[in-house]
């Protein structure tokens, strides 16, 4: 650090320069700048060493900045790691360009003066939207996630609430373009898209497309995603389609009851090496995911001949049917038949989680896993649920799942089925008969890939929560005020940890430490898009 730090000439400032490719420079367009290191040894890092990393650090400072300022003055500091510096004139208009963009979104979201709470979730969402050559993503979390294909179509539909219009069209064409035999990419790093081991990003895109569509308009499905001309519509079909015949990374249709077979850790509970939650089989957000999906295309359908909208200059040469040359309708009612057949545990009073299953297992004869988790409440917030049935799901959730800004992952009970975890040395890990784990702690494979979907909170799924509650009880007044007040309870993790945004997770165990990404972008997404639900 000493020997690669150095004053700037004519102005106050320093450059820090490593290696030729690698330059950082700090500098002020007023004031001094007096360059006198200092190093700090024995930094203690808390949070670092909670995740069994190190335990404190060494620093060193190459100066300090005197800045006086004046009564109505004003100083800029600017920090660039560009190859050259920016333009003065821009670096002037940052905070009214800020200022004006940040106005422009508020107006966007439509929200009332007052809603201090929505607002403010609506200026967090800003900060994850980026650009991806000449189209839009969504850099799932900070400090270290990218654009995750799962996680930046689920926060497509609060961007939606958000009024961003414009930017999710663009996100659509820039995963639309990725999709190869029905799949999408699980995530991507520059144009390599090849990771795909994902069963459920492929339809929160349909359904991505579906609640654009709603808002732009059936014109949307026509948009191209690539030189070719495909569109939105042809790549709808295309997945729906691949799932259909079996993609190439072992996503298919079980023909018998119309529900897709997922693999091994292909669903948001995606933690690997080890598996803590590999749900192999039948999912029961995949399978809503999955209805919707095919009942959207069969409006496409129905409006491509004519009988509702009109969707013209669309392919309807491919996937315009399921298995063995039935209609999307006649795929979607068998599906959403065994949905409640299957998943639907009478004694307990809510949806199991999966219906677990090896490759070529049929769903018929699956046995399901009735251990509590947070996802039974996708079939009803998706509308695949309702009436008493919806009713004690959540209140299942209510009683096991909720706490204050979060909803556990797992509830804090013994298991009717061993959910064992071993290690990449295949020393088991947990309790088998009681796999909730409180805290997400220590190092990441022994613990904290066991805890992540086994027990710790999650401030995405908290949002699902409240709308299933309002939705449950048709929107009455009072499901409505209960689900307000729930979604209210992640106001205080705004102004702590990363100030105006929310976290990715939080500890199961009280006192619910904050965990995981300090700023989430589907946490934000989520809670607006529900809150503005709850206050039409």
């Amino acid at each position: 650090f000493t020997a690669n730090c150095r004053p700037l000439r004519n102005r106050a400032g320093f450059e820090f320069v490593p290696a030729a490719d690698r330059h950082l420079r700090v500098f002020s367009d007023t004031g001094f700048y007096h360059h006198q290191v200092e190093w700090c040894y024995q930094i203690p890092y808390p949070v670092e060493q909670s995740r069994g990393m190190t335990a404190s650090g060494d620093a060193c400072s190459p100066g300090w900045f005197e800045l006086p300022l004046p009564s109505g003055g004003s100083a800029t500091l600017t920090a660039s790691a560009d190859p050259a510096d920016p333009d003065p004139v821009w670096v002037k208009d940052f905070l009214p360009r800020r200022t004006r963009s940040n106005e422009l979104a508020l107006q966007r979201a439509g929200l009332h003066l007052n809603d201090a709470f929505g607002r403010q979730l609506v200026l967090a969402i800003q900060a994850y939207v980026a650009r991806r050559n000449g189209g839009k993503t969504v850099v799932a979390g900070y400090p270290w996630f990218l654009d995750w294909g799962r996680d930046s179509l689920i926060c497509a539909r609060g961007m939606l609430a958000a009024g961003m219009t414009d930017d999710i069209k663009q996100l659509l064409v820039t995963f639309g373009r990725f999709e190869q035999d029905g799949t999408l990419p699980n995530s991507i790093h520059g144009e390599n898209a090849s990771n795909r081991d994902t069963s459920d990003a492929p339809l929160w895109f349909g359904l991505a497309v579906e609640e654009a569509a709603a808002l732009m308009g059936p014109d949307l499905y026509l948009t191209p995603v690539d030189p070719s001309g495909r569109t939105l519509a042809d790549v709808l079909r295309r997945i729906a389609a691949g799932y259909c015949r079996g993609t190439f990374n072992g996503v298919r249709v079980d023909p018998g009851s119309g529900l897709v077979w997922s693999p091994s850790h292909f669903t948001w509970m995606d933690t690997n090496f080890p598996a803590g939650t590999p749900r192999e089989g039948y999912p029961v957000e995949i399978q809503a995911l999955w209805i919707r999906l095919l009942r959207q295309l069969d409006r496409l359908e129905a409006g491509a001949a004519g009988k509702d909208f009109c969707i013209q200059g669309t392919q309807m040469t491919e996937g315009t049917q399921g298995t063995s040359g039935e209609s999307w309708r006649t795929l979607a009612d068998r599906a959403e038949l065994n949905l409640e057949k299957f998943f639907w545990l009478e004694d307990q009073g809510y949806l199991a989680d999966v219906l677990e299953a090896r490759p070529g297992v049929s769903a018929a004869v699956a046995p399901p896993d009735r251990a509590v988790r947070s996802n039974c409440l996708l079939a009803v917030s998706l509308g695949l649920v309702s009436g008493e049935k919806a009713q004690r799901c959540v209140e299942t959730a209510q009683r096991y799942l909720a706490v204050p800004g979060a909803l556990r992952s797992l509830a804090p009970l013994k298991v009717w089925t061993p959910h064992p975890i071993r290690g990449n040395d295949g020393r088991l890990l947990n309790d088998p008969g009681f796999p909730y784990w409180g805290r997400y702690e220590g190092d990441e494979d022994t613990r904290r890939k066991p805890a992540y979907h086994n027990g710790t909170a999650w401030t995405w799924t908290f949002a699902v929560f409240c709308e299933a509650l309002a939705k449950a009880w048709n929107f009455s007044t009072e499901a409505t005020a209960a689900a307000k007040a729930y979604l209210r309870s992640l106001e205080p993790l705004l102004v702590s940890g990363c100030l105006g945004h929310l976290p990715e997770i939080l500890d199961g165990d009280a006192p619910h430490t904050q965990r995981g990404c300090d700023a989430q972008a589907w946490s934000a997404t989520e809670a607006l898009r529900v809150w503005k639900l709850l206050s039409a």
